[in-house]
């Protein structure tokens, strides 16, 4: 795709922008990285570039984090209210990923079972 030449003069005038504005970017970068203040930017300036956190807070969070993993037994949270084999949850609904024909062909499979008979499908008959 991306051949036509809308797209092709897009990507132009993109890159023609990032060239005009990577010096200014560049600077900005640099002032906002820059140690000659004893390693402290001003934060005022680097919150329009970044969102600025703490290190401290950090820290706490990732001990908070750590501390609640341990006490898991290392399983991934499933939906286990769910029947693998018809995929129907406890209030008969399927899953919310599951398109309609998967779901018809799922339902005559269970009715098949229960009754024994096949349903007749619908369609051109040859």
């Amino acid at each position: 795709m991306a051949k036509s030449l809308r797209s092709k003069w897009k990507r132009k005038m993109k890159a023609e922008k990032r060239k005009k504005n990577a010096p200014k970017e560049l600077a900005r970068l640099k002032q906002a990285l820059s140690l000659d203040k004893k390693g402290e930017a001003e934060m005022a300036d680097l919150q329009d570039i970044a969102t600025v956190v703490p290190a401290e807070k950090i820290k706490k969070q990732t001990d908070v984090e750590m501390a609640g993993e341990e006490e898991d037994d290392g399983k991934m949270d499933l939906d286990n209210k769910r029947n693998p084999k018809t995929l129907l949850d406890k209030s008969g609904q399927y899953p919310v990923w599951m398109n309609q024909r998967q779901i018809k062909k799922l339902k005559a499979q269970r009715v098949t079972k229960k009754t024994g008979k096949v349903k007749k499908k619908k369609g051109i008959a040859w």
